[in-house]
């Protein structure tokens, strides 16, 4: 086998690959490439390297290639470049002397609903002894299993399912007017409610789980995008400090993420720190961050931790944060643009209308087999 063309068509697959995202559609096949940029600049890069090894400097089509390869690789590394760790925080450090009455400890965890290891999950509750506990992929078993742990918390949001997307909130913290909402499917639950701090001050809590881009649960991104961006308004208007946290079934780097946080007006701690992949637990190679803890300005970052293996497909996602008002004019995220707010109202429209059609089509196709009966 001749060596160039293979590292041609190497070369190509990197080119491929970093272009498919930048298709606007939201099909599953073309937004699952969002994820794996960390991968996919380690290809291009590698692509690149070993291209050189039969470079031709007389032809203007290696330049071209190697201009195309090189172009991909600085795509690739803007947007994973936040994320490494380099000390400019989206999210400024605690002060050094915190107020425990105004800190919150959130441990959060994707426990896999298949996952028949509750004790891991029940050791690491009793090891951090967090505030607050926000577990997803819950059903009646796994609320069942760790009452053990969660019975010691006062405050508790139950909404167990057996189709993946039960959730399960437990506080020591009072919760105030919590509620469980199903935004865009009357299957997939989110969780809000008014949080009060040791001081007394309260917090606006949104916990979230929207449904993946894969044919298996949803052929495309459309609902999740919309209830990403119910949840960016909700954080805009709010008249409190804001947390979201869950699984959003989203990298930190998407152009939906990146979205839901200018909308929102959010900040992401994980930024100038580290990528904290909470997925694939499975996977040494495949990881990257879809558990998230995203806040607004007036809070500062004491701790985050991607915590030990629960024999989950996610890893538990910990947090400490302080609540700083007075230090919140230092990092004030930018407004959102009319355009930018546009996509977002588009993108919930997008997934009410779907899932109008979608029920409409169902009525239909059971008025079809009353109708049969009938005859």
């Amino acid at each position: 086998m001749k060596l160039k063309p293979f590292l041609r068509g190497f070369g190509i697959l990197a080119i491929v690959l970093t272009v498919i995202p930048l298709a606007a559609a939201d099909y599953w096949w073309v937004r699952m490439f969002d994820y794996p940029h960390i991968q996919l600049t380690i290809l291009t890069m590698v692509a690149l390297v070993v291209y050189f090894a039969r470079f031709n400097i007389k032809s203007w089509k290696d330049y071209s290639f190697v201009g195309l390869l090189a172009i991909c690789f600085l795509f690739q590394m803007v947007k994973i470049y936040p994320y490494l760790p380099h000390n400019d925080y989206e999210v400024g450090n605690a002060s050094a002397e915190i107020s425990k009455a105004n800190t919150i400890r959130f441990f959060a965890a994707n426990v896999l609903q298949k996952n028949k290891n509750s004790k891991l999950l029940i050791e690491e509750l009793k090891k951090e002894n967090p505030d607050m506990v926000l577990l997803t992929e819950t059903n009646s078993k796994w609320k069942s299993e760790l009452a053990e742990v969660t019975s010691k918390f006062p405050y508790k949001v139950e909404a167990p399912l057996n189709n993946t997307y039960g959730m399960l909130l437990y506080s020591r913290l009072k919760l105030k007017d919590p509620k469980v909402h199903y935004l865009i499917d009357d299957s997939i639950p989110s969780i809000h409610s008014i949080v009060q701090l040791d001081s007394g001050k309260e917090i606006q809590l949104y916990a979230i789980h929207p449904t993946p881009p894969m044919p298996q649960h949803n052929p495309s991104s459309t609902d999740r995008d919309a209830e990403m961006m119910m949840i960016a308004k909700r954080a805009r208007e709010s008249k409190l400090p804001v947390i979201v946290a869950g699984d959003f079934n989203d990298v930190a780097w998407s152009g939906t993420t990146g979205l839901f946080k200018k909308v929102g007006g959010l900040l992401d701690i994980r930024v100038g720190r580290g990528f904290y992949n909470t997925f694939n637990a499975g996977s040494n190679i495949l990881r990257w961050p879809l558990d998230h803890f995203f806040v607004s300005e007036e809070f500062r970052l004491v701790k985050c931790q991607a915590m030990a293996g629960i024999d989950s497909d996610h890893f538990p996602f910990y947090i400490t944060v302080s609540l700083e008002p007075e230090r919140a004019e230092e990092q004030i995220p930018e407004a959102p643009t009319a355009n930018q707010l546009k996509r977002a109202n588009d993108q919930i429209a997008a997934a009410i209308k779907k899932q109008r059609e979608e029920k409409e089509e169902e009525q239909k196709k059971n008025q079809k087999k009353q109708a049969l009966l009938q005859e």
